[in-house]
């Protein structure tokens, strides 16, 4: 490996000057590129089918923030279940961490979306337009004549127009597809919040992909700082197998197999989308998407040496042939993920059809009602997160008392939508032995409790 670690100071896409250093990386081919290829089909099949995959005529996935409602595989989610959501979210960083403790940054080369987006379909749509990397260095170096303005106005158009189709499919991630189906063929003066969005998307993304690109991954993306603190000697990441590359020597066709296997040729360097040198070790910048393991190993078979050299591998791998440990560190963060994935799994399966609270009337207080009565006054608002209208009828649990409701005794809450009540709570002053009691109020369906909702009732002072 080489001594010098002054490539630490600074990243490839900067100068000195801090000017930006244009990345032109050559297209990779080999076996690796292709699986990648496959995995990414099956990215964008599902990226550009999930929100117009509806079930009962609900979206099977839907992530509505502007009215707090979250459709996850056909069941829905209220701002009262944002709990739930919290423990997902925690659960799902602490994957992150488990996973790059073992496997590096694999999940930034093959499944985030930037990566696959600007690899798999934004950097492809370039080569076809402006040709292989060499043929951008050109491109990029000559005046502009006839061909440059075509190329580059062609290409800019192509990113923005995908730009623009990525937008309307995120936003039918957010609003829907019917809600974006509205969008696209009504008037504009009836949506024209939905069409600025779609504008200021297609502005986001077409700025992302045709400019800041691998800069996302190196400046923005504060997931490739993380690598310095959760990764070790025994995790998994694109190595360099110095063992067998260094001293680096230059191929003859007449050397036998006694030179060192890295020939120098700089092939890891030209395929790279971030312009690192993998052979200084583990940097921020890789994202692991193997265009180096390809260059390589197709040197390595020209020249008659063994694939290899550059490989999903450890450090300790390359050191010391050890294999990937399961740390006890490593033991830890997977017990706490198991932990949270049941508690998680526990909620979603305990998780009631309807929801609500009870309140009593503010800035009131028990009522009187004869000699042996006393009453509080409740609102109840009820959240129906199915799909069908539920009726409700209110019971006193455990109680010697009674719910009286103020006009209908039925409350009816419409599919995906919310009811409301109010009612008394009427109990004898003889089960009246605190200033303040717990009482529970069972929702009923046609004689089928569906939950039941905690409130208080205040009495006088004893």
């Amino acid at each position: 490996m080489a001594d010098s670690t002054t490539f630490r100071d600074s990243i490839a896409t900067v100068d000195k000057q801090g000017k930006r250093n244009w990345i032109f990386a050559q297209q990779p081919k080999g076996r690796w590129y292709n699986i990648r290829s496959i995995v990414s089909g099956c990215y964008f099949s599902v990226f550009f089918s999930l929100p117009f995959i509806a079930i009962n005529g609900r979206p099977l996935f839907m992530l509505n923030v502007v009215e707090g409602k979250f459709i996850l595989f056909g069941a829905i989610f209220w701002p009262q279940d944002f709990f739930i959501f919290g423990l997902a979210m925690l659960a799902f960083i602490l994957f992150i961490v488990v996973f790059t403790m073992a496997f590096g940054r694999l999940f930034c080369g093959w499944m985030c979306p930037q990566t696959i987006f600007m690899e798999m379909l934004f950097r492809r749509l370039e080569y076809r337009i402006e040709g292989d990397a060499a043929a951008q260095r050109l491109l990029q170096q000559s005046p502009w004549n006839t061909n440059k303005i075509v190329r580059k106005t062609g290409k800019h158009l192509a990113f923005y127009a995908l730009s623009f189709l990525i937008a309307n499919i995120f936003l039918a991630y957010i609003i829907g597809a019917k809600a974006l189906g509205q969008i696209i063929t009504g008037p504009l003066s009836a949506h024209t919040g939905g069409f600025i969005a779609i504008l200021v998307f297609s502005g986001v993304f077409y700025g992302v992909f045709a400019f800041m690109r691998e800069q996302v991954c190196t400046i923005v993306c504060p997931y490739g700082r993380l690598q310095g603190v959760l990764l070790d000697k025994s995790s998994i990441l694109m190595a360099y197998d110095y063992k067998r590359g260094e001293p680096r020597g230059r191929f003859r066709k007449d050397d036998s197999r006694a030179v060192v296997d890295c020939i120098d040729c700089m092939q890891c360097v030209k395929v790279c989308p971030t312009g690192i040198d993998i052979r200084n070790g583990t940097q921020l910048e890789c994202v692991n998407c193997t265009a180096c393991i390809d260059a390589c190993d197709f040197m390595m078979e020209k020249t008659g040496r063994p694939k290899g050299l550059i490989r999903y591998a450890a450090e300790n791998g390359i050191a010391q042939k050890e294999r990937l440990r399961f740390t006890p560190r490593l033991k830890v963060y997977t017990l706490i993920l198991i932990v949270l994935l049941g508690a998680i799994s526990f909620m979603l399966t305990g998780r009631q059809p309807v929801s609500g609270t009870i309140m009593r009337t503010a800035g009131m207080l028990y009522q009187e009602r004869g000699n042996d009565s006393l009453t509080n006054l409740y609102r109840i608002k009820l959240v129906n997160k199915t799909t069908q209208d539920i009726p409700l009828e209110l019971k006193l649990e455990n109680e010697a008392g009674t719910i009286t409701m103020i006009g209908n005794p039925i409350i009816h809450v419409k599919a995906e939508g919310q009811g409301e009540g109010t009612f008394f709570i009427v109990l004898p002053r003889t089960a009246v032995h605190n200033r303040k009691a717990t009482l529970y109020i069972g929702l009923y369906q046609q004689n089928k409790k569906i939950t039941r909702l905690r409130t208080t009732f205040l009495g006088p002072v004893q």
